[in-house]
């Protein structure tokens, strides 16, 4: 079972645990100076990032949630509002791609979108990543390719 918890600070030392078992920190947050890995000053950014992003009310720009998999934290998903659209943003735990996962939280961050009231859904990826093109094609959103960059609009309206 798919849940979206919603990020507070139990949650946040719950994703971080998940980001160091199964993601690169260059997939879940901006680049950190030092050696590769989950150093100390990586889970310390990591955690500060978060925080500024969602958790504190002068900064928070963004929804987070955890995304959780029989009860486990395997990733985030976020929504962050652009005019009358909203971007959407999803990581998954190495472990917890490739079964079926993003299309679940997908489906979450439609209804919490079209709930919001926002009049599109935007998200974007590599042209790399054939999983996430491939799940926004699904839901019926355009996607334009510039250079190594795949940039997905889907209009919304009535639940698809």
């Amino acid at each position: 079972m798919i849940v979206l918890t919603p990020l507070d600070e139990a949650a946040l030392v719950r994703l971080l645990e998940a980001a160091e078992a199964g993601a690169d920190p260059l997939d879940v947050m901006p680049p950190v100076g030092g050696p590769p890995g989950w150093t100390s000053a990586r889970r310390d950014a990591f955690l500060a990032f978060h925080r500024a992003r969602c958790l504190d009310p002068a900064t928070a720009v963004e929804r987070t949630w955890v995304i959780d998999a029989d009860g486990v934290a395997v990733g985030a998903a976020r929504l962050e509002s652009h005019g009358d659209a909203v971007e959407a943003g999803i990581w998954l735990a190495r472990a917890a791609r490739g079964r079926g996962i993003g299309k679940q939280v997908t489906a979450l961050l439609l209804a919490e979108a079209r709930a919001s009231g926002a009049a599109g859904l935007v998200a974007s990826t590599t042209v790399d990543n054939r999983g996430a093109q491939s799940l926004l094609a699904g839901i019926g959103a355009d996607l334009t390719v510039d250079g190594d960059e795949v940039a997905a609009d889907l209009r919304l309206g009535r639940s698809r």
